[in-house]
């Protein structure tokens, strides 16, 4: 893919999250009201400030991350900071949690909603998860929760992650993936790249790439009661028969 056709979908992705960050609907991830389905707890829910859960989720990269007290956790993508807040209650006032998204809307709405609770180990930064605005090895956990797939350069992403983390340190993503080749019509579709499903890689391509750029431990498994909620992106499609939600698990286990 030409670099010019790269920020076109940058450009697109970037704009309709921009809509979402001001109140506008859109036929993408899943409904706010689903979170709940998504692994999160009635606990989760309360704990965080209102407006920061955004519904755009399709797991709970929580539920993977195995987070302990003192670590420095990344989010990919935090939108409104919903998982950042989660991270930081686990991490405590010990660690720190940083929040990129490439959508100035998403992170003034962020950092609104940390003022709201008064979070002091949480920082929200402006950025493209390709370019991440974080220094080397300075990252004990990434978390990502259905915006990789958004990237049309995932290597890049990938590439970032491992130079951001430290040795030992890992990657806890909730993502869609693609269990059947996608059809032609669904992948020239931007409205279902924007909604988490054109953009869907191959679960043997998504293990290639995070071995090739040095992750070991990989694991991808996908999630089939996910269909439950992802036939309800784009209806009579039949795009829960070609992707899945999925967790997928690596770690750093050297490099600088």
């Amino acid at each position: 893919m030409s670099s010019r056709n790269k920020d076109k979908i940058r450009q697109n992705v970037r704009g309709r999250y921009a809509g979402i960050a001001e109140g506008k609907s859109c036929s993408c991830c899943s409904a706010p009201q689903e979170s709940a389905k998504l692994g999160y707890t009635e606990q989760d829910l309360r704990d965080v400030p209102e407006g920061s859960d955004m519904g755009l989720g399709c797991g709970n990269p929580q539920a993977i991350a195995a987070l302990r007290p003192g670590e420095t956790v990344l989010d990919l993508g935090c939108g409104g900071g919903f998982d950042c807040f989660l991270a930081a209650r686990q991490v405590g006032d010990s660690g720190l949690v940083i929040g990129i998204d490439m959508t100035a809307e998403m992170i003034s709405k962020a950092r609104a909603n940390a003022e709201k609770c008064g979070a002091r180990n949480v920082s929200f930064r402006l950025g493209e998860i390709e370019y991440l605005p974080v220094a080397d090895s300075s990252v004990d956990v990434i978390i990502s929760n259905c915006v990789i797939n958004l990237s049309p350069d995932k290597e890049q992403v990938f590439a970032e992650a491992f130079r951001v983390l430290k040795p030992g340190g890992r990657l806890a993503i909730s993502d869609v993936v693609a269990v059947k080749p996608l059809p032609e019509n669904t992948i020239r579709n931007m409205d279902q790249y924007c909604g988490c499903v054109s953009g869907a890689m191959a679960i043997a391509e998504q293990e290639r790439i995070l071995r090739k750029t040095g992750f070991t431990s990989v694991k991808v498994t996908p999630k089939p009661e996910s269909r439950e909620f992802i036939h309800t992106w784009f209806p009579g499609t039949g795009i829960e028969d070609c992707v899945l939600s999925a967790d997928i698990t690596a770690v750093k286990s050297g490099g600088k």
